[in-house]
């Protein structure tokens, strides 16, 4: 069941994102660090309802942020359609001792969806260079890739920008 997140849920969607990002970097891949995902990150996400959790047996197993905000970083990136109507995707994460068994894919359905019955003209997000595992699971959803983006607090490498016109 996938449902918007309380802060009381705050701790447990911190405990599996650090799981995700030490199960990243055992990979050697670099995308998260110690300070994001960030408890205030994740606070702000819930002031604006943007952050969803999925859960199994009243346990959270994932999470996604379905955002109307652009970040700066995307400002002068050139997207599909304007910048008008556009839903952006954010820390998406899964519990790593369950993932592959398509409840990442049920986070995207789920926002995915919320965009075309919210008449959203178009879903974005980036995704680490260095993640090719996630790189060829939104280009197999249809996403597009588009320009590199840099956080340089997290990576000296790229974040490839995607998009999804629905």
């Amino acid at each position: 069941m996938i449902q918007p997140a309380k802060i009381s849920e705050i701790p447990d969607i911190l405990i599996m994102t650090e799981a995700c990002r030490v199960h990243m970097e055992s990979k050697n891949i670099f995308q998260w660090t110690t300070e994001y995902p960030s408890k205030a990150q994740f606070l702000e996400d819930v002031d604006r309802n943007e952050l969803y959790v999925l859960k199994k047996s009243d346990k959270i197993i994932g999470c996604i942020v379905i955002s109307t905000l652009m970040d700066e970083e995307y400002e002068n990136v050139n997207w599909l359609t304007p910048n008008t109507k556009n839903l952006y995707v954010h820390r998406l994460a899964v519990n790593p001792d369950l993932q592959g068994k398509g409840y990442a894919q049920k986070l995207m359905d789920y926002a995915e969806k919320f965009a075309i019955a919210n008449e959203f003209i178009s879903v974005r997000l980036d995704t680490f260079s260095q993640n090719k595992r996630n790189q060829k699971f939104y280009e197999a959803r249809g996403y597009k890739k588009l320009e590199d983006i840099y956080f340089p607090k997290q990576s000296t490498y790229p974040f490839h920008c995607y998009e999804l016109v629905v």
